[in-house]
């Protein structure tokens, strides 16, 4: 049986970042355990790959969500990353860390650390931005290039001139002083090539004689003495594999994700008694894990477009092979691109006091309103979503069996505040979508429809056709001991037991203004400051007044 001090369970964003930063000392061993091949696949590098390893089983859970009660009768898609990476290899590429307010709400939650002037610092240490940034914000020396989108397209031009004739500036950094405004976006690709967990972190630490890295090794429970957290059993190749086990000397880190890492908790008999009793699991700790799921849900404005190609357009017959010959070449074009292209922050109304809404816009349309399988015919999208949504669902074992995927119930929409929030944001793509700069290219709309004009009528729609962005977070929450909610402490450490920490977006408190690939790394950097006992970074001086 193999001992380490650290067993990380999942290579995902966290999980890489945490190997390289646990291995920096030559006298720690790490051992990596991850259920999904190593990051190979020519598509997971390849920017525009993105649609294609978007459905691909090899390297992704492709789990479905539960129907909501919102959703139409639909199950809506879930995919996350099964890969050296994770998600971060799968991924849209987007680089957002979301608003000062979302970590200072952390604090006030009880997660002392975790405030805005206290992850600053993190953030700015995993980060090599390329591109304008006040250095106040923004880091130069970390191993993760960030860039902004250097490919130009008339629509996209026409799209910020719009937002700006409707009272939105533009913000060269939405990452900086302000999160508020229209810009191109800002995504983890250097060269034309992606930008990952794995290929930033992991690889380097690879090199290291401590750093152990398995592959197709599928976690099936989490293995106790008592109450501390002592190793770890997996099935190496999957279902049917060879069983193995492997200790602790120090510690267990949980880092599966936002859907895995509440799954092998109560396969551990961590979770509820009633959960764990009906599935025959003993029950070893009572604790609310998998309650609290949070994500942003987009309904997807389409517009058709006149008189100039899209990406539709560009992504078919010889315009292709135009394309795959400047990426070759030049690592530039169709194929160096994010699915997003232009993104925009705003309110949803007056009365709020910060952006509450999150758009994207894309020179392109998708089959049913779904990414992933562009349509024929030349059109243009705005998906747009509330940035902090007050619907929880929850992450629940379907049975003990370890291979059976978790039930997903995230309650899209069961909150009134977020429903008003959402048909404020459709409301507000329509706007974008009509104003003046884009009248010289825009047909008409074509989802939700022109005959789409009460508030009953847009939730309606957005029922019809909402769908996930990819951002679940909130299953194993961090918060005081004396809560009803949290499961890990703001050490990260699981509340009750010993030698076990969960390090992944699962353990954000509630829901961010952004996308989650970046606040999950700035958790793992902190994190690894917290296991190895190292002073925490010196808290960012910034006056009150210069973020927002």
């Amino acid at each position: 049986m193999d001992r380490f001090d650290y067993v990380i369970i999942g290579a995902g964003s966290a999980g890489c970042i945490l190997t390289s930063r646990l291995s920096e000392d030559p006298n720690t061993s790490v051992c990596v355990l991850e259920a999904g091949p190593s990051d190979w696949h020519p598509y997971i590098h390849l920017p525009a790959g993105f649609i294609k390893t978007f459905h691909m089983k090899s390297i992704n859970w492709a789990y479905q969500q539960e129907v909501g009660p919102y959703t139409g009768g639909r199950s809506i898609y879930a995919p996350r990353g099964k890969t050296l990476g994770g998600s971060s290899s799968i991924n849209g590429h987007i680089y957002n860390r979301g608003q000062r307010m979302d970590f200072d709400t952390w604090a006030q939650m009880g997660n002392r650390g975790w405030g805005y002037a206290d992850v600053l610092p993190y953030f700015k240490r995993l980060e090599k931005r390329v591109g304008e940034g006040d250095n106040t914000f923004r880091g130069r020396d970390g191993k993760l290039t960030v860039t902004t989108m250097e490919w130009r397209d008339p629509l996209c031009e026409a799209f910020m001139e719009g937002a700006v004739s409707l009272g939105i500036p533009r913000n060269p950094d939405y990452n900086g002083a302000k999160q508020e405004g229209v810009s191109y976006c800002q995504r983890t690709i250097d060269k034309g090539l992606r930008v990952s967990g794995s290929t930033a972190f992991l690889k380097p630490a690879m090199k290291r004689p401590n750093v152990h890295v398995h592959t197709h090794a599928h976690a099936t429970e989490i293995i106790f003495e008592g109450k501390r957290a002592v190793g770890v059993r997996y099935m190496k190749g999957g279902r049917g594999g060879t069983p193995v086990e492997v200790r602790a000397n120090k510690e267990v880190i949980l880092s599966g994700g936002t859907y895995n890492s509440p799954q092998l908790l109560q396969l551990s008999g961590i979770g509820s008694p009633d959960l764990l009793n009906a599935h025959g699991i003993r029950v070893r700790h009572a604790l609310p894990v998998g309650e609290g799921l949070q994500d942003h849900y987009a309904p997807r404005t389409v517009a058709r477009v006149k008189d100039i190609k899209t990406i539709n357009e560009l992504r078919r017959g010889f315009s292709l092979w135009i394309e795959a010959l400047k990426w070759a070449t030049a690592r530039k074009g169709l194929l160096s691109l994010s699915p997003t292209m232009v993104y925009c922050f705003w309110h949803s109304g007056e009365s709020a006091d910060s952006s509450d809404l999150q758009l994207t816009f894309t020179p392109a349309s998708y089959k049913e309103g779904v990414q992933g399988q562009l349509e024929d015919e030349p059109g243009m999208t705005v998906a747009s979503w509330q940035q902090r949504p007050e619907s929880r669902g929850y992450v629940r074992i379907r049975s003990s069996d370890p291979f059976a995927p978790p039930i997903i119930q995230t309650n899209y929409l069961d909150a009134e505040l977020d429903r008003r929030v959402i048909v404020g944001g459709m409301k507000l793509a329509r706007r974008l979508l009509k104003s003046a700069p884009l009248s010289p290219y825009y047909a008409y709309e074509d989802f939700p429809g022109p005959n789409i004009n009460t508030d009953d009528e847009f939730l309606a729609a957005a029922t019809e056709r909402g769908t996930t962005t990819f951002h679940p977070g909130c299953t194993c929450r961090m918060g005081p001991a004396d809560s009803t909610w949290a499961v890990v402490d703001d050490q990260l450490r699981v509340h009750g037991l010993e030698g076990l920490r969960v390090i992944d977006a699962s353990v954000m408190p509630r829901m961010i203004s952004a996308n989650l690939n970046a606040s999950t790394m700035m958790i793992a950097d902190r994190a690894s400051d917290l296991i190895r006992g190292k002073a925490p970074m010196e808290a960012a001086r910034i006056p009150d007044a210069a973020v927002t």
